[in-house]
Parts: C-alpha cells; sequence; structure tokens
C-alpha cells in the first residue's frame, strides 16, 4: 500500500507525535493525548419505505475535555470508518484549543449512503442514532454539529429527539440548527467566512494582493462555495471548482453564484456554460495562486503534491493533505493553513451558538460575524508567531499551540482519583 493512504488516525498521531517531540511534552501528557477518552459503537435498526429493517452502525468518539464539553460534527457517508472518526475527533480537540475557545474534540459519524434514502428514511436513520447517543452526549457533555451530508435539519431531528426523551426543549444539545428553533444567525457561512478571514491575514503576510488571486475550489458544497463567493466578493476571480462528479475550468474566472444556481439545478458543477471540464485530480494540479481544498480527507499526496502549482493552500476540509504531501509542500515553498485554523469558523460559531442557546440570549448577524474574525484574527497571529519563532510550519506551529493548551489544561485538572 502507498504511504499516501496513510490511515487518518496514523496521520493524526503522527501530527501529534511532532507537535509532542518539539514541545518535549512529557511522556505521560502525550500518553493520555494519544487515546480518545471515549470510542462508542452502536448498530441500530431503521425501518425503510419498504417496510424492511435495515440494520446501520454509527460512532462516536470523544477524544478529550480537558478544556471543556466535548464538540464535533456528525457525517453520513459510505466510508466512514471508526479510525476517521477518531483522527476527526483529535483533530477538533486541536482545533477547539487553536481558537481558544472552551471545548474538547469529538466527532460522529454512521456508515450509510444519505443520497439512496428517502427523506422519511433519512429522518428516522438520524433520530435512531441520537437516541442511541443519548448516555453519552448532551449540552455539558457532548454536543454534535453537522458535517459532510448532515444539515440543519438533521440537527433539528436529533435536537427533537434528545428533547422528547428530556422532557423539555434543549436547544444546547446540538449546533448549527435552523434559526427558528435557536440556531445562530451566521453559522451557516461560518466554516467559509472563517477561512477567508484566515487567507486575508495569510496574503497580507505574504504581500500576496487579492485582485491579483486567482483561486481553485475544491468540493462546491456549503464551505467551497461559500469560500468561493466570499473571495471574489474580496475581489479574487475564481477560476476552477469541482463537487464529486468533476470539476470546471475558465482561466477568465467563474461566477460562483451562477456556478451553485446551475449546480442546484442539475446536481452538479459539471456541465456549466463557458468553462471546461476537469477531474479532480486535474483541479488540484491547476496553475493557480490559492488552493482551497473543501472535500474530503487524504486529497493532497506524496503522489500529486509535487505538482501543485498554488502558493497558498488553506485547508477547508478537514485531514485533505497527508504527513508526507506535507513535506513535499514545505519543500516547494508552499504556505499551508491547515485544517485547525482554515476551518475553525464553524466550531467558532458553534461555540457562539451554544452561549446563546444557554443564555436564550441571540445576537445579530453582524455581532456574530465581528466576532468570528476577532477569533479568527487572534488565532492567526497566535500560529504565525508560534511559526516564526520555533521556525516550523504553520500546521506544526498550530498543532504545536493547540497541544500546549490541552496540555496545560490536563496538567492542572491532573489525573482522577
Amino acid at each position: 500500500m502507498p504511504k499516501y493512504n496513510i490511515d487518518p488516525w496514523e496521520m493524526a498521531l503522527n501530527q501529534l507525535g511532532e507537535a509532542a517531540r518539539r514541545l518535549d511534552l512529557q511522556k505521560d501528557i502525550l500518553r493520555v493525548l494519544s487515546f480518545p477518552r471515549r470510542e462508542y459503537t452502536v448498530n441500530f435498526p431503521v425501518r425503510m419505505d419498504d417496510g424492511s429493517i435495515q440494520v446501520f452502525t454509527g460512532y462516536r468518539v470523544q477524544h478529550n475535555a480537558a478544556r471543556g464539553p466535548s464538540k464535533g460534527g456528525i457525517r453520513f457517508h459510505p466510508q466512514v470508518t471508526l479510525n476517521e472518526v477518531k483522527a476527526l475527533a483529535m483533530w477538533m480537540t486541536w482545533k477547539c484549543a487553536v481558537v481558544n475557545i472552551p471545548y474538547g474534540g469529538a466527532k460522529g459519524g454512521v456508515i450509510c449512503d444519505p443520497k439512496k434514502l428517502q427523506v422519511s428514511e433519512l429522518e428516522r436513520l438520524a433520530r435512531r442514532y441520537a437516541f442511541e447517543l443519548i448516555p453519552i452526549i448532551g449540552p455539558e457533555q457532548d454536543i454534535p454539529a453537522p458535517d459532510v451530508n448532515t444539515n440543519p435539519q438533521v440537527m433539528a431531528w436529533i435536537m427533537d429527539t434528545y428533547s422528547m426523551h428530556a422532557g423539555y426543549s434543549v436547544p444546547g444539545i446540538v449546533t448549527g440548527k435552523p434559526v427558528s428553533i435557536g440556531g445562530s444567525l451566521g453559522r451557516n457561512e461560518a466554516t467559509a467566512r472563517g477561512c477567508v478571514f484566515v487567507v486575508l491575514n495569510a496574503l497580507k503576510h505574504l504581500d500576496l494582493p487579492i485582485e491579483d488571486l486567482r483561486v481553485v475550489v475544491q468540493g462546491y458544497g456549503n464551505a467551497g462555495s461559500i469560500a468561493a463567493r466570499l473571495l471574489a466578493r474580496e475581489g479574487a476571480t475564481v477560476i476552477a471548482v469541482s463537487d464529486s462528479r468533476g470539476g470546471i475550468y475558465n482561466p477568465k474566472g467563474l461566477d460562483p453564484g451562477a456556478v451553485l444556481e446551475y449546480k442546484a439545478e442539475s446536481g452538479s458543477v459539471v456541465g456549466f456554460a463557458g468553462a471546461d471540464s476537469v477531474t479532480n485530480a486535474q483541479l488540484l494540479e491547476l496553475d493557480c495562486d490559492l488552493l482551497v481544498p473543501a472535500a474530503l480527507e487524504k486529497q493532497i499526496t506524496a503522489d500529486n503534491a509535487p505538482r501543485i502549482k498554488a502558493r497558498l493552500i488553506a485547508e477547508a476540509a478537514n485531514g485533505p493533505t497527508t504527513p508526507e504531501a506535507d513535506c513535499i509542500l514545505a519543500e516547494k515553498g508552499v504556505t499551508v493553513i491547515p485544517d485547525i485554523l482554515a476551518n475553525a469558523g464553524g466550531v467558532t460559531v458553534s461555540y457562539f451558538e451554544w452561549v446563546q442557546s444557554t443564555q436564550s440570549y441571540f445576537w445579530t448577524e453582524r455581532e456574530v460575524n465581528l466576532k468570528l474574525r476577532d477569533v479568527m484574527d487572534r488565532a492567526w497571529a497566535a500560529v504565525a508567531a508560534k511559526a516564526e519563532d520555533a521556525q516550523v510550519t504553520l500546521r506544526t506551529a498550530a498543532l504545536m499551540l493547540a497541544v500546549e493548551r490541552v496540555a496545560d489544561a490536563i496538567a492542572i485538572r491532573g489525573v482522577y482519583p
């Protein structure tokens, strides 16, 4: 098996090990951080519309709760694995620590293909999965959120299921829910908006004017499409985008809004008028200034990293770059804004939503966006300073900063009993 097919949990452990080595972290603390606090596997029946019963497997992993309740999304995908969920939970721990919000990391997933499920089947699946998680989730314990193939509607079903069993409404059990039942304004755009805030900081650092920026976005879901729109609004030129079916390319620029409308009508960006078709593999290697991987893990590997032409990469997805590819990109002088910083806007506004839900006091969208910008600007400054001080990449700097903060919390709290 080629090295770039490394298991995501191995990727996460490798990154932790590198940060620990540079920090000279105590072995006992490293040992604690190398294991999830809890791995929960459930196998549950769901009645399908044709009357048959299917059994689905789901996971919820809580990596660490030293800094506060665990937090992380739930994904519905046919390739979900326990090791993937474990890695994502660890990355959530670092992500929350990088932006300095009082959460630990968690993640969940169900092995299924939601594209093959009717809405009624999806609802029954989401509700039964939520029921299975009731013993280990809660607004002060573990707070789920949307992820791949889940959305505000799924969060509403989970909130309702949990609330029905509690006997009263518990809006703080999830974030990313509809505004009508306690969600936060600005949450839908938060991941992309946070990514753009960090990109703007990086451009100043690299002395790259955004008006000259040619942008390629892999993945045209929530994060990718909104990032493309926001970057275009700032003056950048989006020259290529893709989704799971393929990509489109026009060196003179694309209209992100028009592409999104076309995708909503046709189901894919492929076939958009006035653009050439490219594969997802070709898209990553296009000549551009900024590459935004906003799809799944392990997209930039040792195989394609030597051919990547972007000067700046902003990881809107989780774990899109393998460790081997990281080394190659660093040698090439490519600046990579790591996922735990670049896409932390989502969990940051999830935290804002949780605060609003628990207080029953809600902010304007302007307040949310201004607070988000403050958090992302501070996080960028801290990571950039650590990178310069330690003479390391932004990824290693972000991991060092995060691991140090979590390790401090573990050391101060101690080990019970």
